[in-house]
């Protein structure tokens, strides 16, 4: 049975929500699912923004066929051709073989990798600045590669205002009932997913993000339609101003995190004895994380979010402890910059971890290390505390802008 949405008088929502996928990309866990979102335009012509995921087509087909009545359907765009949202383009194409296929050069050749149907005769492709009339509608294409993929486009409704924005501004997190981001209490309940959903799926690509928010700030931006999580027609200013944030590497909050990786509880003791010196000095909101505990990308979106990082390691076969180093290369590859470190290291016989933790902050973009690396061999003793102490004088000094 079909469930859409009415967006505006002639705009829909024919999406759905997966609540039970555990991973998004086989990758990052999503405990609160994920939407898949399509619109459709029913202008004298009708329009599909992209498509949906395999996993919710029977909803989907239902939903289009829904909205489209006996009309048919004349365009089909595709802003991303991530088969999250295009593993039903096939099938769309199939059920209305006159529907013309609007993409780049890119996603055209992208169809023909994941499809063996042959449908290039269907497609038009569009470059930056082009523009489609459906009648009272007008929508022109911007060209926004590697946000996150080099095929990715996103079309802007010059008539009402709204940006069908791909990727961009989209967040993990099904849908429950409610479509637009002002029917949810957003920034307490949703911002931390579309942190996490930036930061591990589009953070690498800060400079190309800034890119289409200059072209973005060009536009009279009434409505924001992404292909995850809600929609935005209310404070567009608010969220434009996080991703301004993300994509320039800017700290949201000047507090630390601690990310410790403990073996049998020693360098644990360490992280907990820093975070307590730390809220002594008046630092407030500091998050602290067992790296062995915590999926990754959660720390990757904690790194993004505050300007200080403590790193607490084991030392492993004479490397940094396997999930504390797993977690470093997974902030290198998403191009964290401009944070201020600090090192704690520990090692029974041969502490190695600290020389190899700076050497890989040191491959990074505006990092700032502390002098204050401390080292254990094996448990902490008494007269190591001053030197937690001097890691945590520097490190809230720093933090405090002292």
């Amino acid at each position: 049975m079909y469930n859409t949405k009415k967006i505006a008088d002639d705009l829909y929502w024919i999406g759905g929500s997966d609540h039970r996928v555990p991973l998004f990309e086989n990758v990052y866990p999503i405990p609160e699912g994920v939407s898949y979102n399509s619109y459709i335009l029913t202008d004298e012509k009708t329009a599909l923004l992209d498509t949906a995921d395999h996993s919710i087509s029977d909803r989907f087909y239902e939903n289009a066929a829904h909205v489209l009545g006996d009309r048919k359907l004349d365009y089909i765009i595709v802003n991303h051709m991530e088969p999250d949202h295009s593993g039903t383009l096939k099938g769309m194409a199939s059920r209305h073989p006159e529907a013309i296929i609007v993409c780049t050069q890119k996603a055209k050749t992208m169809i023909s990798q994941y499809f063996d149907t042959d449908i290039s005769s269907r497609i038009q492709i569009v470059k930056e600045g082009d523009t489609l009339s459906l009648g009272r509608h007008t929508l022109t294409f911007i060209q926004a590669p590697m946000v996150h993929w080099p095929e990715v486009m996103l079309t802007f409704d010059t008539t009402d205002g709204t940006l069908f924005s791909a990727d961009a501004f989209g967040t993990f997190g099904a849908l429950s009932g409610n479509l637009f981001a002002d029917e949810y209490d957003f920034e307490k309940d949703w911002l931390c997913r579309a942190r996490r959903y930036y930061t591990n799926i589009v953070g690498k690509y800060g400079t190309q993000v800034v890119n289409v928010l200059k072209k973005a700030a060009a536009l009279d931006i009434k409505r924001i339609c992404p292909l995850h999580g809600p929609v935005w027609r209310e404070n567009l200013g608010w969220f434009i101003d996080k991703y301004q944030k993300w994509s320039t590497y800017t700290p949201e909050d000047r507090s630390a995190l601690i990310v410790y990786g403990s073996i049998y509880g020693h360098t644990e003791n360490a992280a907990d004895i820093i975070a307590g010196e730390l809220a002594d000095r008046g630092i407030r909101n500091i998050a602290e994380y067992d790296v062995s505990a915590t999926d990754p990308s959660y720390l990757v979106a904690e790194a993004f979010r505050r300007s200080h990082i403590i790193i607490a390691s084991a030392t492993y076969n004479n490397e940094i402890f396997t999930k504390m180093e797993h977690y470093l290369l997974e902030l290198k590859e998403h191009n964290l910059q401009n944070r201020t470190i600090a090192i704690v290291e520990n090692g029974t016989w041969a502490p190695q971890a600290g020389k190899k933790i700076r050497a890989m902050f040191e491959q990074m973009k505006n990092m700032t290390i502390l002098d204050q690396t401390v080292t254990i061999k094996s448990s902490l003793k008494a007269d190591q505390r001053p030197d937690l102490i001097s890691l945590a004088d520097a490190m809230a000094a720093s933090i405090k802008g002292e």
